[in-house]
């Protein structure tokens, strides 16, 4: 029996799951701007079998691929989907406040953990061999057409005159990927805490643009703000595939962005098939296809459009590509040391800075 708590809330438009090179997200039409936009797609065929995903802004071009290409299956055919996009910390709070959802796709586990504490996801979520993730990708700087600043380096960004765009970390997952993707740059290279936070006041000094949501911050520096966009490497790629002119720099220290999705426990039986399908080889191509890296091996993509090589798209970063559970002791140790409301250490810089 669904949740009453969340039946109420759904807000279903009519039209299909669209996305433009700077919309989707939290600029859809939505009675509940809280909750990003919503759309209405039936994958083929007829069916009275709905599912409704909840997912931050930047993987809605990928969620409709797969629809698309599971609608092809026995399992998908005639299935249809209601969605909400937006800013991933929005988002999870939106559920927890009745937005209807049977699959949610965030940007950080932390979203997911705080839908398993009020008891609307399963404790054991991410127990799978994928530990809850369904997608992954890894912090770029992404410039204007042939990088008139020349920003190569975590080192260039701190610069005099450097105007750096990316999203609030109080709202948007992206965000904090970016942030620790910064710290982690001094920490990962022998650093203190105290010469990391220096670092990263340093950086949000240089911000020009705190937009709420990953996609939002990539549809503020297409629109012509700033030199250079802290963003998810499928951003820019989907970005080219939708024409947009930049390119984009592969710092030598990164992190991998892994991205949780779960299904609900009072979710339609049907939803479950769908994260099967999402975690499949055929899921994944379509998520390699807009820009997103396979979470498992052996997945056959071909070449992908708007890469900066097709052939080649998803290169390791020169130095060390991090991890949250390697190197900053998963997302509980993270959100406790970086981003509590009162005592975060980015939280601090942000309030330091007026960036908040």
């Amino acid at each position: 029996m669904r949740n009453p708590k969340r039946s109420v809330l759904a807000v279903v438009l009519a039209g299909a799951l669209a996305l433009t090179a700077c919309g989707g997200g939290s600029d859809d039409t939505s009675s509940d701007t809280s909750a990003g936009g919503g759309g209405v797609a039936a994958s083929g065929g007829g069916s009275d079998e709905t599912i409704n995903i909840v997912g931050f802004a930047v993987p809605e071009a990928a969620n409709k691929a797969i629809a698309e290409a599971w609608g092809e299956t026995e399992a998908g055919k005639g299935v249809a989907f209601k969605t909400s996009y937006g800013a991933s910390g929005d988002q999870s709070r939106a559920v927890v406040s009745g937005l209807e959802a049977d699959y949610v796709h965030f940007s950080v586990a932390s979203d997911v953990t705080r839908l398993v504490d009020e008891g609307l996801v399963a404790e054991d979520w991410d127990a799978g061999p994928n530990k809850g993730v369904v997608s992954s990708s890894v912090v770029v700087f992404a410039v204007r057409p042939g990088n008139p600043k020349n920003i190569e380096t975590w080192d260039d960004l701190v610069q005099p005159g450097v105007e750096i765009v990316t999203p609030n970390p109080a709202s948007s997952g992206a965000a904090r990927w970016n942030a620790l993707a910064a710290w982690g740059h001094i920490s990962s290279n022998g650093g203190t805490d105290a010469e990391a936070e220096a670092f990263v006041t340093k950086l949000f000094a240089n911000v020009v643009s705190l937009p709420s949501s990953g996609r939002d911050a990539t549809t503020s520096f297409l629109g012509g703000t700033g030199d250079v966009l802290l963003a998810y490497e499928n951003e820019t790629i989907l970005a080219r595939q939708n024409g947009e002119e930049l390119d984009w720099v592969y710092p030598e220290t990164s992190i991998l962005i892994e991205n949780p999705g779960a299904v609900l426990i009072d979710a339609t039986p049907k939803a479950t098939e769908w994260l099967e399908f999402v975690l499949s080889a055929d899921g994944q191509a379509e998520f390699a296809k807009k820009g997103f890296r396979p979470i498992i091996d052996g997945v056959d993509f071909g070449e992908v459009e708007g890469a900066l090589d097709p052939a080649n798209p998803f290169p390791a970063p020169a130095k060390k590509l991090q991890t949250i559970a390697t190197d900053f002791g998963g997302w509980s140790a993270v959100n406790t040391k970086y981003f509590d409301a009162t005592n975060g250490l980015v939280t601090k810089i942000q309030k330091d800075t007026g960036k908040s």
